[in-house]
Order: structure tokens, then C-alpha cells, then sequence
């Protein structure tokens, strides 16, 4: 029987080289994509090995051609971390707008189903709490994450047009805060920049007072529900997150426990439109698709602590001094 096909962009990335692992499982013809401006090959060079995983080195913000049939597209190029989309800010619009564009175009010229990467910042600094899917937000498109934000919120708006005018097959996800293996450790948010600080024995940097809020999910909680909503008959919004929310004063404070560090928690002045909260509200993904995280902050933690504790030390350095938001 022939396998299904799917392609991964952003393969080389964080999440998108572990969509990789999952779908490679789950028995499909994987074929990854990135032109590695934040990717890593060495993410996905377990894969290069395997009969049924190819890679393409391509800028998805070029027209992209993809030999025979093709089932499923997730679209996950993009920079995601703020250090990255406030260094490259145009690259950053391109590919949520041409890069979205080039992938819908695929996915209609071959009946595939298309699966895009959204995310929590759609809502801003949001003005209700927690996120529902029908909140519209509340975005300062001229700021300096308004290149993110809007780009993503772009993103929504052509898959949705490409749904409703071209009867393109879509889904969307709203991805809340998530970590795991394969984090960057010098990526910029508040959880590798924590546990970075934490392996050099420096003091931890926490925005304000610490009292704005995340809720953080595991990377194989993430995955699954990605995976649910791929596979189900939802085409709306969807947010895939981890309710448990938390004061970043007091993460912060849990992540000083887990590495045993003596340091001291200091304290710097609100990033520019970073929001005060962020809390998904999960009933949608609970009814639809039959999903909730299973992994514990406690567990995941630990997990993703030992991963960076096994790098080599010279990565630990890469770590800015300070990061740019607590994202």
C-alpha cells in the first residue's frame, strides 16, 4: 500500500523536527523542508538515514515544487522566538504572507490537506483572560513584535480565504507557550533563558514585577494535539496549550529549585508590548479532538533541564546575557 505523503516546512526547526519524529511513527513518507535561518540540521539528522524521510534545503517565500502526490502540509517555517523575528523582521512577514501563500497554492494544486502554524501572540496583549478562540485580540501592529503578530494573523486570514473562495482543505492552530528537547537554549524566551542563566550560575532575569503569567506545554503534548486536529473534521482555530498558568516570578523561582542554583532572581524593566497574561482556554480542543496535556510542568521540566545540562558546555555560552521578552 503506498504510504501517505506529508510535507513538514520548517522541518529543521524546534517543533517541526519533532512533527517530523511523530509522523515518521505514525508509518507516513515524510518530507521535510527549511532553509535553516533558525533551523538546525543536526534536529533532524537522526532521519536522514530512513527510507521514508527526504529533505528539501528551500525558502518556502519561493515557489515550491514538490514531485507526485502529496496528502497533508503542515506549515511551521517561521521564526518563532523573538531574538530571531526582531533580527530578520522582514523575513519574518514574508513567510507568514508569501511563504502561507506558496504553501495554500501546493495544497490546492494537489488536494492536500494544509495544517498552519499559528500561535497565542494572534491575541496580543490580551484584554480577556483566559484566550478564547473567538477573542480577536489586542495587537500593536506597529511595535516590535507587530511583525510576528501580524504575520501570523495574516496567516489565518489567507487560510481561511483559501478554504472559503478555492475549497482548499484547512485547519489552524493556535500554539500557547511550549518547550522541550531541542529548544534553543539562546532563543530568548523566559524558559531556556532561565534555564541557561541557571547553568551558568547567573542570576535570572525576570521582567516587571514577575506577576504577568504563562502556561507552558510540553513539546510531546503539543505534537499530539497537532497531530488530533490534522486528523479530524475541525477547520476553525483551534488553541493547542497548557492551562496551568503560572506568575513568571514564581517559574522562575520553580526553576531555581530544580537546578539547586543559589543565584538571586533581579528584576528589569517590561519589554514593549509583552502581554501581562496568557492562558489558553482548551474546551474546543477537549471537545473536538479529544485532547488535554498529559505531561506535568514538574515532569516536562526536569526532562528539558537534563537535555540542556547534556549539551555541550560552549552551547551554554551562546546564551545572551539578557533576553528580550517573556514570551
Amino acid at each position: 500500500m503506498k504510504k501517505k505523503k506529508v510535507l513538514i516546512t520548517g522541518a529543521a526547526g524546534f517543533l517541526g523536527s519533532h512533527l517530523c519524529d511523530r509522523f515518521i511513527r505514525e508509518g507516513f513518507h515524510v518530507i521535510g523542508m527549511d532553509n535553516l535561518i533558525t533551523g538546525d540540521l543536526k534536529n533532524i539528522q537522526h532521519l536522514f538515514q530512513l527510507e521514508h524521510f527526504e529533505f528539501y534545503h528551500h525558502d518556502v517565500t519561493k515557489f515550491i515544487h514538490i514531485p507526485g502526490h502529496l496528502d497533508y502540509i503542515l506549515h511551521f517555517a517561521s521564526p518563532a522566538s523573538p531574538i530571531d523575528y526582531l533580527k530578520i523582521p522582514i523575513q519574518t512577514l514574508k513567510v507568514g504572507a508569501m511563504g502561507t501563500h506558496n504553501c495554500l497554492g501546493l495544497a490546492k494544486a494537489k488536494g492536500a490537506r494544509i495544517l498552519v502554524a499559528s500561535t497565542s501572540e494572534v491575541y496580543g496583549d490580551p484584554l480577556v483572560h483566559p484566550q478564547t478562540e473567538e477573542y480577536w485580540g489586542n495587537v500593536n501592529p506597529v511595535g516590535p513584535r507587530g511583525v510576528y503578530d501580524e504575520a501570523k494573523r495574516y496567516m489565518e486570514s489567507i487560510t481561511m480565504a483559501y478554504h472559503t473562495f478555492h475549497g482548499v482543505d484547512t485547519r489552524i492552530v493556535r500554539i500557547f507557550n511550549t518547550y522541550g528537547p531541542r529548544m534553543r537554549l539562546n532563543d530568548g524566551r523566559a524558559l531556556p533563558a532561565f534555564i541557561g542563566q541557571a547553568l551558568r550560575g547567573e542570576d535570572l532575569t525576570v521582567f516587571g514585577d514577575g506577576s504577568q503569567t504563562r502556561s507552558f506545554c510540553y513539546v510531546d503534548d503539543l505534537i499530539d494535539g497537532i497531530y488530533r486536529l490534522l486528523m479530524s473534521d475541525y477547520i476553525m482555530p483551534v488553541n493547542i496549550g497548557n492551562p496551568d498558568e503560572i506568575s513568571l516570578k514564581d517559574f522562575a523561582e520553580e526553576i531555581l529549585e530544580l537546578t539547586g542554583n543559589k543565584v538571586r532572581i533581579v528584576h528589569k524593566p517590561l519589554p514593549v508590548d509583552d502581554p501581562r497574561q496568557r492562558q489558553p482556554d482548551i474546551t474546543k480542543a477537549k471537545k473536538n479532538l479529544g485532547w488535554q496535556p498529559k505531561v506535568s510542568r514538574k515532569e516536562g521540566l526536569k526532562i528539558t533541564y537534563d537535555y540542556f545540562k547534556s549539551l555541550p558546555s560552549e552551547e551554554w555560552s551562546k546564551q545572551p546575557k539578557e533576553f528580550i521578552s517573556q514570551k
